[in-house]
């Protein structure tokens, strides 16, 4: 199966960054918000990111403009039937999900691929939620989307072998590098980095140790290209809780439950570099 054209649902943080790298990739690629206003604003940041890429010469400006022509938005799932395959990338909520996939059925061809960009929720489920599951997949991006290389491509015991590989052939059409994995909680890197994490976040009440002091320590001992506190400032605290908390639901294993100190964060709107201060304070 060839894919020709890409809708993404939810243009957040993370959909966006996919809506943004599926039409510089030259894929027709429409994204779909609950409104205009969030979507015009999707379209903003990704008119931003590629007007930035223009000016450090890593881009044309001719290039810049096809991608953004490539791009349509719209409120309505009905938009989406002529797409080859869709990429949800709503709310971390299996209902949130579960609903969209639900919809979907009603408006998609038999033949195509429905992927969830899920980070923590259990991909058999949503496949589940749709009356297509042989054509559900896990295509787990990595924030920032449109910079990390990174894609694991997650199988479910119902996919369709045509379906699996077609996406994981469409995220090397990306110029991303796919790893394939099954479904299992957190499936490959969250499973191992979500735990460890929590332990570097540990040691620094255990050890009282500063922030500061810790990422030195992991980068200078460890070999890391960004310590951890930096890390969790980066990908949102908010985002790191909801994830272990998914996790140990899953689990059930002390190390994936949310250390208390990110728990406090996360309710005081401390989440780090998106809101100006998490570990670290940001200007």
């Amino acid at each position: 199966m060839e894919i020709r054209s890409v809708g993404v649902v939810g243009l957040g943080t993370m959909g966006a960054g996919i809506a943004q790298v599926c039409a510089e990739a030259g894929f027709a690629t429409v994204g779909r918000e609950v409104s205009m206003e969030l979507a015009e604003h999707a379209r903003g940041r990704i008119e931003h990111f590629l007007t930035r890429k223009v000016e450090k010469g890593r881009l044309e400006q001719a290039d810049r403009d096809a991608a953004m022509a490539r791009l349509s938005l719209t409120t309505d799932l009905a938009d989406l039937a002529r797409c080859d395959l869709v990429i949800e990338a709503v709310v971390e909520e299996l209902a949130v999900k579960s609903a969209v996939f639900a919809e979907l059925d009603a408006v998609l061809a038999a033949d195509a691929i429905v992927a969830t960009n899920t980070s923590a929720l259990s991909v058999t489920e949503l496949a589940a939620a749709s009356g297509r599951p042989a054509r559900v997949v896990g295509m787990h991006f990595f924030n920032p989307a449109p910079l990390m290389p990174l894609v694991e491509v997650v199988r479910t015991e119902v996919a369709a072998d045509d379906a699996y590989e077609t996406a994981y052939a469409f995220a090397e059409r990306l110029g991303k590098t796919p790893i394939r994995c099954h479904d299992t909680p957190g499936f490959v890197v969250n499973r191992v980095l979500i735990p460890l994490m929590n332990d570097c976040v540990r040691v620094l009440d255990e050890a009282r140790i500063t922030a500061e002091d810790l990422d030195t320590g992991l980068k200078h001992g460890a070999g890391w290209p960004m310590g951890p506190c930096e890390l969790l400032d980066l990908i949102g605290i908010d985002i790191h809780v909801h994830a272990s908390e998914a996790l140990y639901d899953a689990l059930r294993e002390p190390r994936m439950a949310p250390p208390a100190r990110l728990v406090r964060m996360a309710q005081a709107g401390l989440l780090g570099r998106k809101t100006g201060r998490g570990f670290f304070a940001y200007g």
